[in-house]
């Protein structure tokens, strides 16, 4: 046996994961010990020319702290972190300020407007103002000293932003009214620190804190040569790893051995009494996902007419609002529908049910008091309503992570609770189960991860570089790692169940897809890391290839499918077809979402100029709804399935696979204007400054795509409907088969 034919055994692939995985999290606690040393520090004070104190460190914690409770980031972005209905609020501040010291310097060399200059003046001027912003302003610990020019250039900013927040701006879908203005002026000490960071120079290097993002023209600020180094190397290693693992896909993973034959397909004639609980989660998580893709398309008619109602008026459905229950409800609904999922194939797996099946209802009303109060809580806290209480109960402001502390720590220990009572019945099986065990161990990883963006527990932390550090230690861990371990399982676990693929083929692929979810998803947290103030080694580690890993999940799929295909040209009778179809559909958007379009936006050469645009979006949405959403109502069709079966109940797969099909369309064909619109907002980034490719006249030329957006996004809605009204038929009023 050669080296490879080890290394690509079941054994080989079992030791080569855990040995990547040890070292790979070793390298992560290695950088987080020496994370201090590497963040922007946040000045006691910033003092005029003249000794004037403009800002103390306490205004930037107490700012940062308004920032999240009224849920700023999920209207602008912060360091291009955030949403894109608002103005990237570093930029804004940095460009204005740079504008402004054109202005001073312009009529203190030469009398004249800026737009009065020839160009060897312009020159002049321009050169003055970055000797300003790189020389003369230092981000340090102990004190920021801004000359006249900056300091005029301040008060101008905070004057302008206080306006904006307290008042509003229809225009750009702020409605205004919420935000005092004392709390404003907090507010923009935090903006003003953060384009400190995108600003001025690291000790030591000739890069901004923030490697030189964004791309502003006004100060000669642009992408460096590591950058696009970085890019190249990646492009080359990408194709050929691609190559290498189609290749030991179809050589050494995809083999059929003679002694491992497919299982028989499952059937259930029964359920536990535990499972019959489950019954009940099923319309609910349906209907979160109905009420979440509804949310989707209102945003995206805000997107298109920022300055209109639809149906209502913005003061009660605002953007940031709004976004931010679009976001948390997918979270929940997935999450619910996993656990589902979770409590169906554990008795299935051990032939025993749970010693205590009333906890499936404790879990279920958790779940309830949890999502509600959260959801709740994310609209008073961001509507001012819970001025005093929103870090415990209301809007934590953080995007994709909004929910309360105490709503945070209901979710972690409805986790908890869920891998307890799923263990329990797991761990009397008959034979050890790899699948399973994957499946279970990602889930508790799942959860002891969001842990991570709860510290501390009882405040927010004071620096915006650090929190957005273990802020995407929850997302992207969550969504590159642990949930790409809990889907690897459930992917290969339903296709040998289903009788479609080969237990050892199965257990080979599964295993050497977590190899690579280890190699790449553990350090590619890196590449959220390249523009919000950390190192620029970040732009090299960020270059791992979180593309890749999605490949042999896709090409299981594909094998699975073909099994399938066998099976009805036979004329057999395959029970789990429709759940089935949305296990495939999730391997294959998974690849698609996070894969193809997660390479589109995750090189440092794309990314420094697509940061904070809509071709952001497309991989977002797929990758979220395809890889893991489709996963969640998989679960649901296959737990109503299940209780058809054992009930003797009709089924039927048409409206199932006809909400699979809308959904699945138009999620993909969504991504067709939203990559359009992102190019061009790129475009506008490179040649004239991210500044400009922000603001909300930047695509008015292109609003036929904006509009087209419509098709897709009814077509999600109306599939979302079906999908619900299909399970609440199937499960509350079905039919006795003849």
């Amino acid at each position: 046996m050669t080296l490879l034919d080890k290394f690509l055994s079941r054994k080989g692939l079992y030791v080569s994961f855990w040995f990547v995985g040890i070292i790979m999290v070793s390298i992560l606690i290695y950088f987080t010990a020496n994370l201090a040393k590497e963040v922007p520090p946040i000045p006691q004070q910033v003092i005029a020319h003249s000794g004037e104190v403009l800002y103390t460190y306490d205004d930037v914690v107490a700012g940062k702290g308004y920032f999240q409770q009224f849920d700023l980031m999920d209207y602008g972005s912060l360091l291009g972190m955030g949403a894109y209905m608002g103005p990237d609020f570093s930029t804004e501040f940095m460009h204005k300020r740079a504008e402004s010291l054109y202005a001073y310097y312009a009529n203190q060399e030469f009398g004249k407007a800026v737009k009065d200059l020839s160009k060897p003046e312009l020159a002049a001027v321009k050169a003055r103002t970055i000797i300003d912003f790189k020389e003369k302003t230092h981000l340090t610990e102990s004190r920021t000293t801004y000359t006249e020019a900056s300091t005029l250039a301040f008060k101008a900013n905070v004057a302008y932003i206080i306006d904006f927040l307290v008042n509003g701006d229809k225009e750009r879908a702020w409605r205004g009214g919420v935000i005092l203005e004392n709390e404003a002026e907090k507010i923009a000490a935090f903006f003003d620190w953060s384009q400190l960071v995108a600003s001025s120079q690291r000790t030591g290097t000739d890069l901004t804190w923030s490697n030189d993002w964004p791309p502003e023209p006004m100060l000669d600020q642009t992408v460096s040569w590591n950058a696009h180094m970085v890019s190249l190397w990646e492009f080359l290693l990408l194709w050929a790893a691609t190559i290498l693992v189609i290749y030991f896909f179809y050589e050494y993973l995809n083999k059929r051995e003679p002694n491992d034959p497919l299982e028989k397909p499952l059937v259930i004639t029964k359920l536990f009494p535990s499972q019959k609980k489950l019954l009940k989660y099923i319309p609910i998580v349906s209907l979160f996902f109905l009420i979440q893709v509804v949310l989707g398309g209102y945003l995206a008619h805000i997107y298109s007419s920022p300055a209109e109602n639809f149906i209502f008026p913005q003061e009660i459905l605002p953007f940031n609002v709004m976004r931010a229950l679009h976001t948390n409800l997918a979270i929940i609904w997935v999450a619910i529908g996993w656990l589902v999922g979770g409590m169906l194939i554990a008795p299935l797996v051990a032939e025993e049910d749970l010693r205590f099946p009333w906890l499936v209802d404790v879990l279920w009303v958790a779940l309830l008091v949890v999502g509600s109060g959260g959801l709740i809580g994310i609209y008073a806290g961001a509507q001012g309503w819970m001025r005093e209480t929103w870090f415990w109960l209301g809007n934590e402001g953080r995007e994709l992570l909004n929910l309360g502390r105490i709503w945070d720590i209901g979710l972690v220990i409805g986790l908890v609770l869920w891998f307890g009572m799923v263990f329990s019945v797991i761990r009397k099986a008959k034979q050890n189960n790899i699948f399973v065990g994957v499946i279970i161990w990602s889930a508790f990883g799942i959860a002891t991860l969001y842990m991570a963006g709860m510290m501390p527990v009882h405040k927010i932390i004071p620096n915006y570089t650090v929190d957005d550090y273990y802020r995407w230690w929850v997302v992207h861990l969550w969504v590159e790692l642990t949930f790409e371990l809990f889907a690897a399982g459930v992917l290969a676990f339903l296709t040998v169940s289903l009788g479609l693929v080969t237990r050892k083929t199965a257990e080979k692929i599964m295993l050497f897809e977590l190899f690579l979810i280890i190699l790449s998803g553990t350090l590619g947290v890196g590449h959220h890391y390249w523009w919000q103030g950390l190192d620029e080694y970040w732009v090299a580690i960020g270059g791992i290839f979180s593309a890749l890993e999605p490949l042999p999940l896709a090409l299981l799929m594909i094998e699975a499918l073909k099994e399938r295909n066998k099976i009805k040209k036979q004329g057999d009778t395959f029970y789990f077809s429709l759940p089935f179809l949305w296990v495939a559909g999730a391997g294959i958007l998974n690849w698609y979402g996070a894969g193809f379009l997660g390479m589109v936006i995750n090189t440092p050469t794309i990314n420094y100029f697509s940061h904070g645009t809509q071709l952001i979006m497309p991989h977002g949405h797929a990758a979220l709804f395809g890889a893991f959403g489709f996963i969640a109502i998989a679960f649901l069709y296959m737990t109503a399935r299940a209780n058809a079966m054992a009930e003797g109940h009709e089924w039927d797969d048409k409206l199932g696979t006809l909400g699979f099909w809308l959904s699945t369309i138009g999620i993909i064909v969504m991504g067709i204007p939203l990559l359009i619109l992102g190019f061009e907002q790129s475009r506008i980034a490179f040649e004239f400054g991210y500044y400009f490719a922000r603001l909300p006249d930047a695509l008015t030329h292109m609003e036929i795509w904006k509009d087209v957006r419509i098709v897709p996004d009814f077509m999600v809605i109306i599939g979302a409907a079906i999908i619900f009204y299909d399970l609440l038929m199937k499960v509350y009023f079905p039919k006795k088969a003849n």
